[in-house]
This record gives structure tokens, sequence and C-alpha cells, in this order.
């Protein structure tokens, strides 16, 4: 009898065990194998993780895959605001529930580069064409990557990810009969730039088998889990199935929307399978897999395409939704009511007031304009106070990829009671070679003369003011004709003429004895040659139109202006040289810098003439900066700008997250970057000006403090501010 009570007590403790240790196959092939304490640790396996990240971000170099992509979208609450949402398609009155379903060609070729051709398109969403790339980007995941999406999540795998993510080991799993570690991970700090979840990594390869990431970017709170092909397969460095819930909330709106993305790989070409190829001329036509649009010449949109290449079933409540979309769409059950004519106006002129239009002109082309009540159209800064613009844009395609633009563009500042107009029209005649004619009129700077400059230059600097010198200024009217053409890859030619007729503002009553000297108005004209060079210049041909993407080098600047007297009355002769090199630099994990450096003078200047630089003006921002503050002078008074024949500048831009905010601030998951800018000039009265600033940016605006020294001495401090919402 004891022994069996022994017995009975011996089987109960084994039982107890078993419980507390299961063996049994969990959910898609995991199993725990020891719980509790571990014998490896969590920094060994991300040892390892980090180390191969590198490896197996670029194993792989051209891929071609099917994608089908289902997305359901729940409106929870709505309102009228809802229209600035930008790529929001429209809403239709008391339905909720949206679905969207696409079967695509997916070609990947390294460094990064997705041609997605749209086949099969079909769901509730009337007059959609297609996901947009701002969606697309969170299935273009590369789970090796330093970043995710691709530049604005820093990644839990980044050779840096320590400084920024503290790591746990979960558990030690067989998953689908080989050993693995499910490891999560979390930020130290709070940023919208870091994420929370969770990887499995398979022991020995340490390739990821399944990441789960979750976080916010910009307007809404998004969870994605990826999941990898199997070890040994093809796939196993490639995602097989994206699965994203984002939850969206904006001034009042809600809706929740869930993405499922399945990818059935034809070809995957991997790196070391591949012949080495013999040495060759590096080609920068990146045409082959380089595409930005879809293919819009053959794609379906009916149910029966779709159902045919539909890789999982619709459930129940997917099912419902397209029918409740199909008995409203047949006109027999479902008759809206006609509105009158003037709700019609009335609408129209709403949707003008507060929403991004477009104005379709059959045979003509189309208009394009953001709308009229909207603060993301001002800035502000301590210098020139608050402007607003308002931009227009028409656009025209013709046969051979022959494109026509005009885009009108009006403004006013408020400091300057300043009102400004432009408009831009170019015609690309010949896309392939980017031959383009260019025409350009507008008024620009209040400007003053050149009578003025050798007084200035008399004045010590001890006393130089601009406040106690008088000054007269002139409007300006400009005419700018250009033709453009790319001689051989990345150089470009640009030749024309440039007028200006400049009015005094206060017309003088003084009658001079020399009126070739001194008028109230003075014309220029002036021929004009601009040469711009960038080394190994990457392009890539969209139909028969080049568009050039990046190079590792700067782009280079020459431009020369020669005034002639006695051409449509112009007076006064001079020349213009100016030389500018600007480039941006990136640094890896969302860090990057910007430089820019150009000089410029007037010479054999004869008669009066104006001292208006092309590169070194209040409104010239440089080419490809990502925020509108950096690569200008921020705190220089305009009046600068014209006072000299001559000058040198230069501007550097660091930009990079988490840089000196988190010391000082415990909560930063809003700003989504940080900028330290530098600027100088050298020029008369200016040896030299120097201009230091600190800027965050966040999705809805940039902001940036400045502080100026005039030769040597404190000048002041200065802040910018422009909006951003729904620009990045």
């Amino acid at each position: 009898m004891e022994r069996l009570t022994c017995l009975r007590h011996i089987l109960g403790i084994l039982l107890w065990i078993t419980l507390l240790t299961p063996t049994a196959r969990g959910i898609n092939g995991i199993t725990q194998l020891h719980p509790g304490n571990y014998t490896v640790s969590t920094d060994s396996i991300l040892k390892q993780v980090i180390f191969y990240a590198p490896l197996y971000e670029s194993l792989v170099i051209d891929y071609k895959a099917e994608m089908y992509m289902k997305s359901r979208v729940y409106i929870r609450k709505r309102n009228h605001l809802i229209r600035y949402i930008p790529s929001m398609f429209k809403l239709k009155k008391g339905v909720r529930e949206y679905l969207l379903e696409s079967y695509s060609d997916l070609h990947f070729t390294e460094p990064n580069i997705y041609d997605h051709k749209l086949r099969v398109i079909t769901g509730t969403i009337d007059r959609f064409r297609g996901p947009k790339g701002n969606v697309l980007q969170y299935f273009n995941v590369n789970v090796y990557s330093p970043t995710l999406l691709p530049t604005k999540l820093l990644s839990p795998v980044s050779a840096s990810a320590k400084k920024y993510y503290s790591y746990r080991l979960d558990s030690v799993i067989k998953y689908k009969g080989e050993k693995a570690y499910r490891i999560s991970f979390e930020p130290k700090k709070r940023s919208y730039q870091l994420v929370k979840g969770y990887m499995i990594v398979s022991d020995n390869v340490w390739s990821i088998r399944e990441m789960q990431f979750s976080g916010r970017s910009e307007y809404l709170r998004f969870d994605n889990h990826v999941k990898m092909g199997e070890v040994g397969e093809k796939n196993e460095f490639l995602p097989v199935r994206y699965d994203m819930n984002a939850h969206f909330k904006f001034l009042g709106n809600k809706f929740d929307v869930n993405f499922i993305a399945l990818f059935n790989y034809k070809s995957i070409d991997i790196k070391e399978k591949r012949a080495r190829p013999k040495k060759q001329k590096e080609d920068y036509d990146l045409t082959d897999s380089y595409t930005l649009k879809c293919d819009t010449i053959s794609y379906y949109t009916d149910t029966f395409h779709i159902a045919k290449v539909r890789p999982i079933e619709l459930t129940p409540l997917e099912k419902n939704i397209y029918e409740d979309y199909y008995i409203k769409k047949d006109t027999t059950l479902y008759k809206p009511k006609p509105k009158k004519s003037s709700q019609v106006f009335l609408g129209q002129i709403g949707d003008m007031l507060i929403d991004n239009y477009t104005i379709d002109l059959a045979q003509v082309g189309s208009v394009k304009a953001s709308p009229l009540i909207n603060p993301l159209l001002l800035d502000y800064s301590g210098t020139n106070g608050i402007s607003y613009k308002q931009e227009f844009k028409y656009n025209r395609l013709f046969s051979g990829d022959r494109l026509l633009r005009i885009v009108p563009r009006i403004g006013y500042n408020f400091k300057q009671k300043e009102f400004y107009w432009r408009v831009k029209a170019d015609y690309d005649y010949w896309p392939r070679k980017r031959a383009a004619l260019h025409i350009n009129i507008g008024n620009g700077n209040r400007i003053y003369s050149s009578q003025i400059l050798d007084e200035l230059k008399e004045i010590p600097d001890s006393v130089f003011n601009f406040n106690k010198i008088h000054l007269d200024y002139f409007k300006d009217f400009y005419v700018e004709l250009r033709h453009s053409l790319e001689i051989t890859n990345g150089l470009t030619l640009d030749v024309g003429i440039s007028t200006h007729k400049r009015k005094a503002e206060k017309k003088s009553e003084f009658v001079s004895p020399d009126p070739e000297r001194y008028r109230n108005t003075y014309i220029s004209f002036a021929p004009r040659v601009r040469i711009s060079w960038t080394p190994k210049q990457y392009y890539y041909m969209n139909g028969d139109r080049k568009i050039n993407l990046h190079s590792i080098y700067p782009t280079f600047i020459l431009d020369w202006e020669r005034g002639i007297d006695g051409v449509l009355r112009s007076t006064g002769n001079y020349e213009r040289f100016e030389f500018d090199m600007q480039h941006r630099i990136s640094l890896g994990l969302i860090r990057s810098l910007y430089y820019r450096f150009g000089c410029g003078a007037f010479t054999k200047q004869e008669n009066m003439y104006f001292v208006d630089f092309v590169n070194f003006s209040k409104n010239n921002l440089p080419i490809g900066w990502s925020d509108d503050i950096g690569g200008v002078f921020q705190n220089l008074d305009r009046r600068w700008y014209n006072s000299s024949r001559k000058y040198v500048r230069g501007n550097i831009t660091y930009e990079a997250p988490f840089l000196l905010l988190p010391l000082v601030l415990k909560n930063t998951k809003h700003v989504l970057n940080e900028r330290l800018y530098f600027g100088t000039v050298v020029m008369p009265h200016l040896n030299p000006y120097l201009e230091a600033g600190y800027g965050i940016g966040t999705h809805i605006f940039d902001v940036g403090v400045f502080a100026s020294s005039m030769n040597g001495k404190f000048d002041r401090v200065g802040f910018k501010i422009t909006f951003e919402l729904f620009n990045r």
C-alpha cells in the first residue's frame, strides 16, 4: 500500500512537471522548449543577429513576385475636415465600411527599387486607381535594413540599435521543427521613430522568421506583422506575408484600416549564387528596374478576375460589404435624391476653400490647386513676418511624353506689405534629352540701384547701419526666356535671355541735367548661359521621359549673364558670374549632411545697374533640401543681398534624430528629427557674417532658432516656422 501511495506521488510529480513543460505543438508550428531561465543570453543572440543583418539585407539582388493585397476600412467617426487628408477617397453617405482588393506584379532590384505593375483591382471604392506610395511603403519593408518604412523608423537590428532599444529573451522555441528564439524589444525613449514588438530568430543561421512591430508614424498608429520564408528555401530572406492594422485619428476623424499582403515569388536572384560579372563600365541607367507608375494599359476592375487569383477566401463580413455595395449600386433599388443647382454650386465653392481640387478639361489638360483656406500655406519668421502663398498647376501631356506645365503662383508678405506673383511655363518637347523651353514672368524683390554701392563702400564698418541710410527702392518686373538641353548624362546647358523693368517706388520730382544717368525707370536686357554638371548621375526612363535620380557627387552650377545697352531700350552694361555647389550625403540611420558653397560677382559695369544675384537672394532656396529653412540666411536683412558687387557664402545642415533634445526632455515622441545649421557670408562690411541655428521637425511643422553675428559682434536671435503636415 505504501509502495502504491509512493508510486502515485511520483506519477503526480511527473504529471505536474509535464504540465509545466508543454511540448505540444502550438500555433503556426511553434513549440516552447525551455521556459524560465536560459543558458543562452539575449546579448549573445543579438550580437549574431546584428552581425549578419547587413549581409542578409543585401543578399537578394533581384526578385519577381505576384502580390495580392486586401484592405478593409472602417469609419468610426468623420467630419468635414476629413477633406484635408491627402489621397483620401470620396466617402459615401451612410457607408462606414469599404473593401479593396488588388493583384500586382512586383519587381525588386537592388538597391531598394520597386517596380509595381497593377493587374487587377476591384472593391467598393469608386474611381480608385491603386494603392498610393505612402501605403506601399509599409509593404516594402526589409527587416534586415537599419531603417524601416524605409527611412522613418530605426530598426531594432541596426548596428547602433542598442542605444535606442532594450531587449529580452522571452522563450526558446521550436519553430516548424527548428530551434529558434523569441526576442522582444521596446524603445528606451518615447519617439515616433522607434517601435515596439518582437522577432523570432532561427538558431545557427540567425535569420528572422517573423517580426512584429508597432508604433506611430505621423498621424496614425500602426501594428505590422511580417512573416518570412523558411530556412533553406530561396525565399528565406524575403517576406511571404504582411499584416498591418492602422488606426487613423485626425481632427475628430477616426477610422481603422486593415491590410493583408501575400507574396508568391516567381524568381529570386541571390548575390552569392550569381556568377561574378566581368568588370565593365558602370551603368547609370536604372530603367529596367525603376518604374513609379502602375501599368494602366492592361488591368481589370471586375470581381471575376480577382476571384481567379485570390489566394485566400473572403470572410463573411467582407462578403457582406461587397453585397451591400452592389445592392446600392443597382439604380433600380438605389436612387439618390438629386441636388439643387444652388447646393451643387455651394459644394464646389466649399471644396475650393478647404480641399485640394483638380479641374479636368477634356482634350485640354488639368488644373490642380491647393485649398484657398489652408494654414499649411503660411510661414512666419522674425525678419519677414507672416507670408501667404497659393499655387495653381496646369498640365497637358502630349504624344511622345511631351509635357506642357504652367504654374501660376501668388503670395503676400504682411510685414513688408508686398504682393508678389509669378507664372512659370515649361514645354518639354524632347523629354528623352530633357530638352525644354521655359518662360518665367513675375515681379521680383524690391531693390535699390548701384548708385548707392560706392557710398556704402566708403562707410566704416564701425558706424555702418542700414537704418540710418536712405535707400531709393525700385519695383521689379521681369521676363526670362530659356532653353535647356542635357548634352550628356548629368551635364545640362541652359541658354536664354533675362529682361527686367524697374520703376522707382517714389517717382522723383527732381529734373536731372543728365536724364540718361538719372531716371525713374530702368530696363535691362541680358543674354544668359547656365551650365549644370552632376558627375555619375543615376537616372531612369519613364517611357520617353528621362528622370534624374541621385549621385554620390555634388551638383556644380556656373551661371553667366551679360547686360547689353541699347537693346529694347535697355540701359547699362554689366557682367554677372556665379558659381554654386550643393550636395546631400546620406549618413545612414536617418542621418544626413547637406552642404552648399557659392560665390558671385558683378564685373565690367557701366552706367547704373542693379545688383541682383540669382543664387544669393532672399527667395532663392537650394534644390532637394528636406526643409524650407536650411540653405539660406534667416537673420540676414534683405538689404544686404544687394549691397555688394561680390560675395562668398557657405551653408551646412546636419540632420539626425535624438541629437540634443532627448538630453533635456524626457518625452520627445513628436519630434521626427533635429537639425543643426551653420552659414557664413563674406562681403564688404560683413567680414564675416556668421549664423548658427538649431531646429526640429515634426509631422505638422518645422521650426528653427538662429543666432547671428556681424564682424565678430553679436547681431540678433530670430526664428522661422513652416508647416509640413502631409508634406513628408
